[in-house]
């Protein structure tokens, strides 16, 4: 992505988030989710990769905002795969649908790992790919799926700035364990996959909502019910990776490895 594509992006999405309510109201619930996987009785500060328009900050205040190009709202510009953050400077580092724009994530892992302190949080939100949401993510979303595609395990440095997108890398290396190894040096703290009709109904930032703001509750009800079966309705996920103290490597790839939590979360709240 260039800048200018990026630019418009960034324009794009800021006048959806002025003229749409239910939007707002939508991403404060996201908000509240990663917030409370939140450590902040750590020492480090709180970085927010590819924020995009900047409005973790309504929830996060204390979050350093940073994308790839500068813009006038963010604190900093910074590229994910070499941040501008000394060895452990990091207390939590969060990334809201930026994770699956990363061609080669365990470099991505590896760099996060090390700007993280000893017990310090890596807070994923991402796309999660069930029976319902192939549909929403497939042929209704301009970003691919790359549910059959390879993902690129090579941890050197990935210096080109091309686009790239596949939704399912999250649900594939947290929830399918596709790359086996991916966790050595991580313990999984939480994991969580829920529905989410309440957004995917909501047009997002380029579509128009099909319900009104006033039936976001009785939504957000069903989405709790449906959760109970994540691998039929689930559309969303939420990963919370820790850097063990100490910085010793531990290895819980297996999902139910030491420190993973899996829960099946109600509707956004």
């Amino acid at each position: 992505m260039d800048v200018g594509q990026h630019a418009e992006e960034i324009r794009a999405n800021r006048e959806a988030w002025d003229a749409k309510p239910l939007l707002r109201d939508l991403y404060d619930g996201f908000y509240g989710r990663i917030r409370e996987q939140i450590d902040f009785g750590l020492d480090g500060s709180i970085v927010e990769l590819g924020s995009g328009i900047g409005n973790l900050k309504l929830r996060v205040a204390e979050a350093v905002s940073t994308d790839l190009f500068p813009h006038p709202w963010l604190d900093l510009a910074c590229d994910g795969y070499a941040l501008p953050f000394r060895d452990g400077a990091l207390s939590n580092l969060i990334l809201f649908d930026v994770f699956h724009h990363l061609r080669r994530p365990l470099a991505f892992l590896d760099e996060a790992r090390r700007a993280l302190v000893g017990g310090g949080r890596l807070i994923l939100f991402e796309p999660y790919i069930s029976a319902t949401s192939a549909l929403a993510y497939g042929p209704f979303h301009h970003e691919p799926i790359g549910w059959r595609s390879t993902i690129d395990t090579r941890r050197e440095r990935y210096a080109t700035r091309d686009y790239y997108a596949a939704q399912g890398n999250a649900t594939r290396i947290f929830f399918r364990d596709e790359i086996p190894g991916w966790s050595q040096g991580w313990i999984v703290r939480h994991r969580a996959r829920y529905a989410d009709l309440s957004y995917l109904l909501s047009g997002g930032f380029s579509k128009p909502a099909l319900y009104p703001r006033r039936w976001l509750p009785a939504i957000r009800s069903l989405d709790g019910a449906l959760s109970r079966l994540p691998r039929l309705f689930a559309s969303r996920c939420l990963v919370c990776l820790e850097k063990p103290a100490g910085g010793q490597a531990t290895d819980s790839a297996s999902m139910g490895g030491a420190g993973a939590q899996e829960t099946l979360p109600a509707g956004s709240q």
